[in-house]
Formats: structure tokens, sequence, C-alpha cells
């Protein structure tokens, strides 16, 4: 497995290391490429003396598609994954993704996964789509789990659609999965195996404006066909599902500048209201009688009853792996 990281040590030595090296009934290697961290991460990744961990490091920043390349580009193992720095796994994730695989002849395998806070609470249930509709659902947004942390390939195929696009900083996953979509048999693994924390200092969560030239970089260059009004219209259904993230993970001021961008786009009096609706923090029936007020109708769909936590997520079930600060 490939872990990129950058000046993150606190949430790399606490979340990404410690779930990599936990898990069970495999034989893996973890790749850690250091993306020219200044904060310790060097000094802490030496002092690690554990076989399984192998370390790579950039004096200078190349990026995070750069870096996960890197580590791509020196596995050994017929499989591969990626973990985020501040992710974390179910104990089982490789191994239940690898029986799936076997089981199916499959190339790549995505899991169901949950976002969750700091705190490891669970704030909602990632989107799952069906395995027979994700390559149209890609190419209107990432609808894969758990960002780059959840899919299980082979590394022969992710070396062979030429790995992640360097050219891109939020998106690069997204254009990988295309990608790899379109060459390699997918199958699924319904068991929540992965927990995508979300905090400030998620890349999806920096709001930029370069982050929506990235989206209609991909939407074009993965839909060539298509004229301006086709791009236009996949480059909203990207917008609307870059604002739901933000407003499941917290980020009302993020989530109402998407949905300002989304009514510049679509010239729409909803598309502000919900806007206002994202921005006051509201949900369910409190939105409703919001947008009411602003509209006279029901235009925002009441937000889920957050799932359950996986076992696993209970800090008491950690396992005995621990990596010192340095």
């Amino acid at each position: 497995m490939v872990i990129p990281t950058r000046d993150r040590w606190p949430l790399l030595s606490t979340h990404a290391v410690p779930t990599a090296l936990a898990q069970e009934d495999v034989d893996l290697e973890v790749i850690v490429v250091d993306d020219g961290s200044t904060d310790g991460t060097q000094s802490g990744l030496a002092s690690l003396r554990e076989p399984r961990l192998r370390i790579l490091r950039h004096d200078m920043s190349r990026g995070v598609a750069a870096a996960r390349n890197a580590g791509i580009a020196v596995a050994r193992a017929e499989w591969i994954a990626f973990l985020d720095d501040d992710d974390l796994w179910s104990p089982r994730k490789l191994r239940e993704q690898l029986g799936v695989a076997q089981g199916r002849g499959a190339d790549l395998v995505y899991a169901a996964a949950v976002l969750v806070d700091e705190d490891r609470l669970v704030l909602a249930a990632d989107v799952f789509p069906d395995e027979n509709e994700l390559m149209s659902l890609l190419l209107d947004g990432n609808v894969v789990p758990g960002g780059c942390s959840n899919v299980l390939a082979r590394t022969s195929l992710v070396r062979s659609v030429g790995c992640f696009d360097e050219r891109l900083t939020y998106t690069e996953d997204w254009d990988l999965w295309i990608r790899l979509v379109r060459v390699g048999e997918v199958a699924v693994c319904p068991e929540v195996l992965v927990a995508h924390v979300v905090h400030r200092g998620n890349a999806l969560f920096r709001y930029r404006p370069d982050v929506l030239v990235e989206i209609e970089y991909v939407l074009s260059k993965h839909n060539p066909g298509l004229d301006p009004g086709g791009i236009r219209t996949r480059r909203v259904t990207a917008l609307e599902w870059m604002a739901q993230e933000y407003r499941r993970a917290g980020f009302r001021r993020e989530a109402a500048k998407v949905y300002l961008q989304i009514a510049r786009e679509r010239r729409r009096a909803a598309d502000l209201a919900r806007a206002l609706v994202a921005l006051s923090g509201r949900s369910g029936a409190s939105a409703t009688r919001l947008l009411r007020r602003a509209l006279s109708r029901d235009l925002v769909d009441r937000e889920a009853i957050p799932p359950p936590a996986p076992s696993w997520l209970d800090r008491r079930q950690d396992s005995h792996v621990r990596v010192e600060s340095p």
C-alpha cells in the first residue's frame, strides 16, 4: 500500500501508519512517501523499527499525485491500495477486498465507507454506488466512497493506465478511477471497511477556484465528444456532489460558495436558497421551513440519520500497534 504525506506527522502516526500495520491475514509492504515534510515527519519515520515499512522521501514537495506515483513505481506486490495519512481502515480491509477480488476475478474492488470527525464520530454513510452503474456515475463526479483510501487494484493495471495524473491536486483519484474502471473488472465489498476522516486539513475542504478548474479538466478529458452544453451540465452535477460533501462534513461556508457557483451556472433562485440553507447549518424540517419561506416550496432533501459506527472504529478495539512521536 502507498501512503503519501506532508507535514502531518500527528495524523500519520495516529491514523494511517497504525491502521496499515494492523491489517490482518495479509502479507503487505507499507510504502510511506514523505513529500518534503518539515515538521518532524522525517525523523519520526526514521525512528520506526518495522520491517514491513518502506520510506521514500522527496526533498522538495512534488504534490500528492507524484508522491503516490513514486510509491507505485517501487511497489512489489501484485495488488496495491492507497491510504491517505488521515484516514482509518478496518483491520480486515485488505483481507476482505482480496477475498472479493479473487472470488470474482476482479481487477479492482471498492468497499462501503463512512465519514467521521476527528473523534471518530460517524457523520454520514458515504455514497455507495452499484458496480454496474459506477462508470456512468463517475463521469458526473467522484462517487467512489472514502476518497483515495478505498480502492484495491492490480498493480499492473494501475501502471498500465499511467498511474495518477500529476497535473491534478484535488481530483487525481477521480481521474484514475475512471481510467481503471474503463479497462478493468470491478467488484464491490458492501461491508464498511473505510473511515474517511473530515477536518479542515482535507484537500477537498480547502475551497479554492482551481478545484473548479480541475473538475472541468477531468470532465473534458473523459467526455471528449460532449458539446459545451453537455460539459456544463456535467460540471453542475459535479459541483452538486462537492456541495453535498461540504454539507455532510459540516463546512457550511464552503457549501454555500459552491451553491452560489451552481446558481451562476443555472441562474435558478432555488440554488441561491440552497446556499442560504447551507450557510444556516440547518437540516431536515428546519431547512425545509427556511426554504419554504424563501421559495414557497420544499426544495431540500431531509438529511439521513447517521448510521451506527462499525465496531472497529471503537478506540478500545485498536490494534496493539503504536507509533510514538519523535
